[in-house]
């Protein structure tokens, strides 16, 4: 075969249709998929739907929408059916696995075996010890003592209380009972009469506390985790005289402070713990450090503790979270609903609907994290095992002591 002389003229030009094809070839290329993995320990309540919601929205949010392949699977409270379920992600060649788990430890092994096969593990809400996993986590930022000591301080220091605990073995549970109980043990004049697990379950901690208060009519104050609307129903179903009561953020509850007869019957406390946006930014972390935006080896990592007193509850108007709005409209949402959904800098992708749906907003794109996180105190047997906490693990961070011990 001959070939021609290649002039200065053609080889140039053969050199410009060579990189317009170039770049013509890169920009057609297809964007890589990352292969995510949303692994829910257990399922049925709001929070747990809420959570699993804001996330399923982010991923349909532009870019992430042509990039995220995501796949959902709930395993139940048995760690060995979640410890199996990572393996089988692990298998499957996963980019990424966002979870809430079970326990702080029972999954360490598989999550380190992911590590080195290169899945990225985010844990969300619920942590582990296993330090090659990222713990995103508003635990450490102390639900359990500033509540208590809210509680303390709205009893005078003295009175028999109930303890509504969540689910049990999970890092959540475990860390908001001994930072309640650290502050309840300084006050002699505190009995815990009643102690029982609503297991995060608005219609179980119903039940439950409408069996304590059955066995103990003259309690005085609650101390509640996420459950507590069904904990304040039990309390008004009773009749007469309501009390102090410090729980989390269902909208059930929140309403409960806006009702002017539970009010002038007795009921105040705070709203505060398990923001569902939590697993939002976990979500959000994960994806910047899986594209190369987000330079961070696996870390403990404290959302903001939510906080608002009974007499900071601010109705939204209709769907819109805004000017500091707080609680909604009971007939937009289950009184089971949690109300933390949206935070303005770490995730003003999501509204009412996503939470409620797992759409994501309409015209909403993406937007970056702050440079800036907040690294979580070490915990043993919360976020690490071999590890020292710090000699101030359960200093009080919102709430102030008014009570004395």
């Amino acid at each position: 075969m001959k070939f021609g002389k290649l002039t200065a003229a053609s080889f140039g030009l053969a050199l410009g249709l060579t990189g317009l094809l170039g770049a013509a070839s890169a920009q057609d290329a297809p964007q890589k998929k990352y292969k995510i993995y949303l692994s829910l320990s257990y399922s049925g309540n709001n929070w747990m739907s809420e959570t699993a919601n804001i996330i399923k929205a982010l991923a349909k949010t532009p870019p992430y929408d042509k990039m995220v392949e995501l796949k959902e699977v709930i395993s139940g409270t048995d760690p060995q059916a979640q410890i199996a379920a990572y393996e089988s992600m692990i298998d499957a060649k996963a980019d990424g696995v966002i979870s809430f788990p079970i326990s702080p430890t029972a999954l360490n092994r598989v999550v380190k075996r992911g590590c080195d096969r290169g899945v990225k593990f985010f844990m969300y809400d619920s942590t582990v010890t296993e330090r090659c996993a990222y713990n995103v986590s508003y635990i450490s930022a102390g639900f359990g003592e500033n509540t208590a000591q809210e509680l303390v301080n709205s009893l005078g220091g003295k009175g028999k209380i109930f303890m509504v605990r969540g689910v049990p073995g999970t890092s959540v549970d475990k860390r908001h009972y001994e930072g309640a109980m650290h502050i309840f043990s300084k006050y002699p004049g505190i009995k815990v009469v009643s102690e029982y697990y609503g297991y995060w379950d608005d219609r179980i901690a119903q039940q439950e506390t409408a069996k304590a208060l059955a066995a103990h009519p003259d309690v005085d104050g609650i101390w509640s985790e996420l459950g507590e609307a069904g904990t304040l129903n039990a309390v008004v179903d009773r009749g007469g005289k309501l009390m102090p009561i410090v729980g989390e953020n269902m909208n059930g509850f929140r309403q409960g402070f806006l009702n002017e007869d539970y009010k002038a019957r007795g009921l105040k406390g705070v709203s505060s713990g398990s923001p569902p946006a939590t697993a939002g930014y976990a979500f959000k972390l994960m994806m910047e450090i899986l594209t190369g935006k987000r330079d961070l080896e696996p870390v403990n990592i404290e959302y903001p503790l939510p906080w608002a007193r009974s007499d900071e509850m601010k109705p939204c108007q209709g769907e819109a979270i805004a000017d500091g709005c707080n609680v909604f409209d009971a007939k937009l949402v289950p009184q089971g609903f949690s109300t933390v959904i949206y935070d303005p800098a770490l995730l003003p992708e999501i509204n009412l609907q996503s939470a409620l749906t797992g759409e994501p907003v309409p015209g909403m794109t993406i937007q970056p994290l702050p440079k800036e996180i907040v690294k979580a105190a070490n915990e043993p047997g919360i976020n690490c095992n071999r590890c020292d906490p710090p000699a101030d693990l359960y200093k009080l961070t919102t709430a102030t002591a008014t009570v004395q011990p």
